[in-house]
């Protein structure tokens, strides 16, 4: 489901009565520049716009020309950590960095509708003390087209246990997260 243009511009200017910051938390690993620009310009273009973008990028080398894209913003918090920790150290590492008071994980080659941090506040506004939250997800080819799409059941323990379904784009209060102190090497990928 797509939004209209004229609801995009009608949610750009809703204020909301709690309008939390959302930290992105992305770790990084040799991130392409199509698929850098491509996060940038999703995030840029979101019509909820108090966020922050956390990127840890654990390529062996910096890749100069990714500068351009996260210098010029100061919404964009970026470190280079000189070594490949893995997914889960290069994900506590970006969310260090992170201020707002939830935690939206993404991969370094993923993108979010422009409404999509809109509709993740209207669930918090809706739901005060929500802890926790998932959304469905699709493919998108070069031609921009959307397919494979994965649209999610409500919470189910039984499914859960035979399939991680809530892994993108997934949201946790930022107190929740840091009770688990981070993510452990030993699931990476779970």
């Amino acid at each position: 489901n797509e939004v209209r243009e004229s609801e995009l511009k009608k949610q750009a200017k809703k204020q909301f009565s709690n309008s939390p910051k959302i930290s992105v938390i992305v770790p990084m690993y040799k991130t392409k520049e199509k698929f850098f620009k491509d996060l940038i310009n999703c995030m840029i273009n979101q019509t909820y716009s108090n966020w922050e973008l956390c990127l840890a990028d654990g390529s062996e080398k910096q890749n100069e020309m990714l500068k351009q894209y996260y210098e010029k913003n100061l919404k964009i918090k970026y470190k280079f950590l000189n070594a490949n920790e893995g997914i889960s150290e290069n994900t506590n590492c970006a969310i260090n960095m992170a201020t707002g008071e939830y935690i939206a994980l993404l991969d370094h080659d993923d993108i979010l509708a422009e409404y999509a941090l809109f509709e993740v506040v209207k669930c918090i506004n809706k739901n005060p003390n929500v802890e926790f939250m998932y959304s469905d997800e699709d493919k998108i080819d070069g031609r921009n087209n959307r397919y494979d799409a994965y649209f999610k059941p409500d919470f189910a323990p039984d499914t859960l246990r035979c399939q991680n379904y809530i892994c993108h784009f997934s949201i946790f209060k930022k107190e929740v997260m840091d009770k688990l102190e981070g993510f452990r090497p030993d699931y990476d990928g779970a």
